[in-house]
């Protein structure tokens, strides 16, 4: 990985990136119930690497909450109120209208040549409420990108957030939800 002793700066380029969460279906209905898939549609993130070693790296990604959007092939109406419940009782995102994470440590580990495993702690704010969030990736470095995939978790209740219900209770998600991204990130013109 080339970098200079300043370090370099990268966009993550969200129209070649995907961002996605995925929440369970619980309650009554859960055999035979809805769990969707949702793409995180408008965010932007910036990663600085300060050195060749990953060491010192920072991570800043940003969410317009309003831009989640289920993925699953759905009857009009069921997306409608889907999308109403998410935006209105769950993530209340008028009130709460961005989800920000910023690194706090980056640690890398090498696997071979320009690829790593980093593991990355820092501060997801989510709902009004600030929490730490831990995430591994596997990144991989380019001439003038990277390119980073992974998941992670995140308990609903631990950011004070209501778990939707829908069909008068009848339909339930899980408290936790299953975040996947895959993120290619550039360095600028």
């Amino acid at each position: 990985m080339n970098t200079s002793a300043a370090g370099a700066d990268y966009v993550i380029d969200t129209r070649a990136s995907q961002f996605t969460v995925q929440a369970f279906a619980d309650g009554l209905m859960k055999a035979i119930a809805h769990s969707p898939k949702i793409a995180i549609r408008d965010w932007t993130g910036a990663i600085h690497v300060s050195s060749s070693t990953l060491e010192g790296a920072t991570i800043k990604v940003r969410v317009h909450a309003g831009s989640l959007e289920v993925l699953d092939e759905l009857r009009d109406d069921d997306r409608r109120e889907i999308h109403r419940v998410m935006n209105n009782e769950v993530l209340e995102t008028v009130e709460f209208p961005e989800i920000v994470f910023e690194s706090a440590e980056v640690k890398p580990e090498k696997l071979r040549d320009d690829l790593y495993r980093v593991h990355v702690r820092g501060q997801l704010r989510l709902h009004g409420i600030s929490n730490e969030q831990v995430l591994v990736s596997q990144a991989a470095f380019g001439v003038d990108s990277i390119r980073a995939y992974g998941a992670f978790t995140l308990r609903q209740t631990d950011y004070n957030i209501r778990i939707a219900s829908i069909a008068g209770g009848t339909l339930k998600l899980q408290d936790e939800l299953k975040f996947s991204f895959y993120v290619v990130a550039r360095k600028p013109d």
